[in-house]
């Protein structure tokens, strides 16, 4: 293994083939389709957020902090993995280079751990916002919500570093076929023919670490807030509440379900063919449903 792992380090493949559904070639051409409508939307609708949120001197409150970086957050998601698929899915060559390769499952899994504790953030400015009104602005002043956004953004590039820093010291044997419309570290783990149990555990921790504590978060969030708004005696103001947090929960479930899925398992035992989709979802349809 040591050889193994010395040889990977000389001499590392030159590019990776992405089979996507190349089994299926008569879906190509619908899912491109699907694919591109999708991207330009997410684009535009994301876009459309972001320049509202910041020229609109009426949405500087903390929520808006929080969903000016959230749409920047899957603007930049959908660009990482977006264009990348809609080559391959347009043509018959469908490679990625060993280093694009690289930077593509770095960038990704950056921007996905920092929107964990984005999503998180957003939980807490409305509790404060329903539970505690009279206190909101003193809570949630902006240096606050800055120091929230820039921790998630750190965070997020450790979790990315630590994750590249262990994936590129994997052989891969010669193996160069990636069972995946993109790159992403289960994939890489699942492909390598080393012992993967470190890269295992470590993405278990990471993952327990920086999802599963963010939605313990959420939910504790939502459990005071529902308390809070039953009580509100207004059926008007019950709605209103409820119809506040009703976006955040939905955003919230489509991200963190996936991620779950994908990401809770071993990816030495996970299913390559139900994740591929599952990674599809959540890299270009949730973005294009969250604004």
């Amino acid at each position: 293994m040591k050889n193994n792992n010395q040889s990977f380090l000389e001499v590392p493949p030159c590019d990776f083939i992405l089979l996507g559904i190349s089994d299926r070639p008569w879906l190509e051409l619908p899912l491109f389709a699907i694919l591109l409508v999708s991207y330009v939307l997410a684009m535009l609708s994301n876009i459309a957020i972001i320049l509202v949120s910041r020229l609109d001197p009426q949405l500087q409150s903390p929520m808006y902090i929080f969903l000016y970086h959230l749409s920047f957050l899957d603007l930049c998601y959908n660009t990482t993995t977006g264009p990348q698929m809609l080559v391959n899915m347009g043509s018959s060559r469908k490679t990625i280079s060993y280093g694009g390769c690289t930077v593509q499952y770095a960038i990704f899994h950056w921007l996905g751990c920092t929107e964990c504790i984005v999503l998180a953030a957003m939980a807490l400015d409305r509790y404060v916002a329903i539970c505690e009104p009279l206190c909101y602005a003193v809570i949630m002043h902006r240096a606050l919500c800055l120091r929230l956004v820039a921790t998630a953004w750190l965070s997020g590039f450790g979790n990315s570093l630590v994750q590249v820093v262990l994936t590129i010291q994997l052989p891969f044997c010669g193996c160069r076929e990636l069972d995946n419309f993109f790159c992403e570290v289960p994939a890489m783990i699942k492909l390598s023919f080393a012992d993967t149990a470190i890269n295992d555990a470590t993405l278990a921790g990471l993952v327990a670490f920086f999802v599963l504590l963010p939605l313990a978060f959420i939910l504790l969030s939502y459990g005071f807030i529902g308390h809070a708004v039953l009580r509100i005696q207004s059926s008007k103001g019950r709605h209103k509440a409820f119809g506040t947090c009703s976006s955040h929960l939905v955003v919230v479930s489509l991200f963190y379900l996936p991620a779950i899925y994908m990401y809770l398992q071993p990816p030495s035992r996970y299913s390559q063919e139900q994740g591929k989709f599952i990674s599809l979802f959540y890299s270009i349809i949730s973005p294009l449903l969250f604004p």
